[in-house]
């Protein structure tokens, strides 16, 4: 069950998720945002995405936080976020694993 509250950075959403592999070029590693959450995040930031769709956010897995994006996937009808090597080796986390995952949108 994801939640949503409110931040500094504006709205934040917590939700725990399985991280895949893109199919793609480049072996990406991402979690999926909820689609509700998904859907919520369109709404509010209609007008303010950047390239493909992006929204800027500020990421937490456990100990681990870094600024990233977010990437919509018209396909799956969620966003998307990347996580890099080295927060998976931070946190001890493979492709399949589940991970408490929170996001503050950057307004």
């Amino acid at each position: 069950m994801a939640t949503r509250t409110s931040g500094p950075t504006g709205p934040r959403f917590t939700f725990t998720a399985a991280l895949w592999e893109y199919e793609g070029k480049g072996a990406w590693i991402f979690v999926s945002v909820p689609v509700d959450e998904s859907e919520v995040i369109r709404k509010l930031t209609a007008g303010q995405r950047n390239a493909f769709g992006s929204v800027r956010v500020l990421a937490r897995i456990d100990d681990s936080r870094w600024p990233t994006s977010l990437f919509y996937s018209s396909a799956s009808g969620q966003f998307l976020l990347p996580v890099k090597k080295s927060i998976r080796v931070a946190e001890g986390l493979e492709i399949g694993s589940t991970a408490r995952v929170e996001i503050a949108l950057v307004l």
